[in-house]
C-alpha cells in the first residue's frame, strides 16, 4: 500500500515538473520571439538558396562553403549596384517632385473651393491643408534624430545577424539534422528525415516563388512608370517589388508612393498610374500567382486567408509574411500522420456536377459509412535453394 502511494507521489511530482518545464520553455520562447523569428527567416532563406548552391557546385569545382560565399557576394554586388544606380538619381528626382507639390496642392485647393455642396469643399480643403502641413519642412528634433539612428542601426544589425544565421544554417544543416534525429528511435528516423526534407522543400519553393513574383512585378512597374514619365521610376518600382512580399496589403502600400509622385506631374498621370496599378494587380492575381505559386505551398485559399489574418494579428506585417510558410510547414508534417491509404467518402453536398467516377465512388462508399482499406498485395517469397 505504501509503495503504491509512493508511486502516485512520484508520478505527480514528475507531471508537475514536466508542466513546469513546458511553462518555462513557453515563457522563454515568448520572451525571445524576435530571435525565433530571425531563426525562422534564416531557415526560409536557407531553404530558398539551397538549390542555387547545389546548382553552382554541379557546374563549378568548388566546395559548399565557397558556393555559399559566391551567392553572398552576388547578393551584395546586386545591392551595391542598385544603390549606386538608383539612389542618387532618385534622390534628385524626388526632391524636384517635392518642390512641385505646393504648386500642385494650390491648384487642387482652387478647384476644391468650387465644389458643391459647401461641406464637400470644406472637407477636401481640410485634407489639402493637412497634406501641406505634413510636407512643410520643419527643424528636426534631436530626440527624433537619435531615435531614427537607433532604428537604422537596429535594422542593419538584424540584417547582418540574419545573413550570419543563414550562413551557419547552410553549412551546419546536415550535422544539425543528424544530431536531432539521434534523439529518436531508429525506426522513426527515416520518416522524420523525409518530413524534415519535405518541409524545407516547400519553404524553398515559397521563397523562390516570392522572389519571382517580386522581380516580375518590379520589371512591369518599372516599364510602366518610365513610360508614364514618373519621377524616380526605378525607385518606385523597387518599392513596389519589396512591398509585394507583404501579403494582402503589400501591393496597396507599394502603389501609394507612385500615386503621390504621379500627382506632382498631372491629374491625368495620376489617373493613368492608378489604372496601371489595377492592371498589374489583375495580371498578378489571375496569371502570375496561379502559375508561379501553384506548386509552391499547396494550401487551400481558406487556410491561407486564416493564416494571414492570424499572423498579421500576432506579429503585424512581418508576422503575416512568415505565417503562410509556417502553416505550410505544419501542414507538411501533418500530412505524414494522415491515413492516406484509406479513401474519405465524398460529401454529395460539395459536388455541383458529379462525374461518372464520382457517382461510382458515392455508390461504393455512401456518406457515413467507413471506407474499406484497399487489399494489400504481397510478393511471393523466393524458395530457398
Amino acid at each position: 500500500m505504501r509503495s503504491e502511494s509512493f508511486n502516485w507521489v512520484v508520478r505527480g511530482a514528475g507531471f508537475a515538473i514536466g508542466v513546469g518545464l513546458i511553462l518555462v520553455i513557453a515563457y522563454i520562447g515568448f520572451a525571445a520571439r524576435d530571435v525565433l523569428l530571425l531563426v525562422f527567416l534564416a531557415i526560409l532563406l536557407g531553404a530558398g538558396l539551397e538549390p542555387v548552391i547545389s546548382w553552382l557546385r554541379t557546374r563549378l569545382p568548388i566546395g559548399r562553403v565557397a558556393g555559399i560565399l559566391i551567392v553572398y557576394a552576388a547578393f551584395l554586388a546586386s545591392v551595391v549596384i542598385l544603390v549606386v544606380l538608383i539612389v542618387p538619381t532618385a534622390a534628385v528626382q524626388v526632391e524636384l517632385a517635392v518642390n512641385r507639390l505646393p504648386t500642385f496642392l494650390e491648384s487642387i485647393r482652387a478647384g476644391a473651393q468650387a465644389l458643391r455642396p459647401t461641406a464637400l469643399a470644406d472637407g477636401v480643403t481640410a485634407l489639402i491643408d493637412q497634406a501641406e502641413s505634413a510636407l512643410r519642412p520643419t527643424t528636426p528634433d534631436p530626440g527624433s534624430v537619435v531615435n531614427a539612428g537607433i532604428v537604422i542601426a537596429s535594422a542593419a544589425a538584424a540584417v547582418v545577424t540574419l545573413l550570419t544565421l543563414v550562413f551557419f544554417w547552410l553549412t551546419e544543416r546536415s550535422r544539425l539534422q543528424r544530431y536531432a534525429l539521434a534523439f529518436l528511435p531508429e525506426h522513426r528516423r527515416a520518416g522524420t528525415r523525409d518530413a524534415w526534407n519535405e518541409i524545407e522543400t516547400r519553404l524553398g519553393l515559397w521563397v523562390r516563388g516570392q522572389l519571382v513574383l517580386m522581380a516580375t512585378l518590379g520589371c512591369m512597374t518599372a516599364i510602366a512608370y518610365s513610360i508614364l514619365g514618373l519621377p524616380a521610376a526605378l525607385l518606385l518600382a523597387l518599392i513596389a517589388a519589396v512591398a509585394e512580399v507583404i501579403p494582402m496589403v503589400g501591393p496597396a502600400i507599394g502603389a501609394v508612393p507612385a500615386l503621390l509622385m504621379a500627382t506632382t506631374v498631372s491629374t491625368e498621370t495620376a489617373v493613368l498610374t492608378l489604372a496601371v496599378y489595377i492592371g498589374v494587380q489583375f495580371i498578378e492575381g489571375n496569371i502570375l500567382v496561379p502559375i508561379v505559386m501553384r506548386n509552391a505551398i499547396g494550401l487551400s485559399p481558406f487556410i491561407v486567408a486564416i493564416s494571414l489574418l492570424a499572423g498579421f494579428t500576432a506579429g503585424g506585417p512581418l508576422g503575416a509574411i512568415v505565417a503562410v510558410p509556417a502553416v505550410a510547414a505544419i501542414e507538411a508534417a501533418l500530412e505524414r500522420l494522415q491515413a492516406r491509404e484509406v479513401p474519405v467518402p465524398i460529401d454529395p453536398a460539395a459536388i455541383e456536377t458529379p462525374t461518372e467516377a464520382e457517382r461510382e465512388d458515392l455508390e461504393q462508399h455512401p456518406p457515413g459509412t467507413p471506407a474499406k482499406r484497399p487489399a494489400r498485395t504481397t510478393r511471393p517469397r523466393a524458395r530457398a535453394t
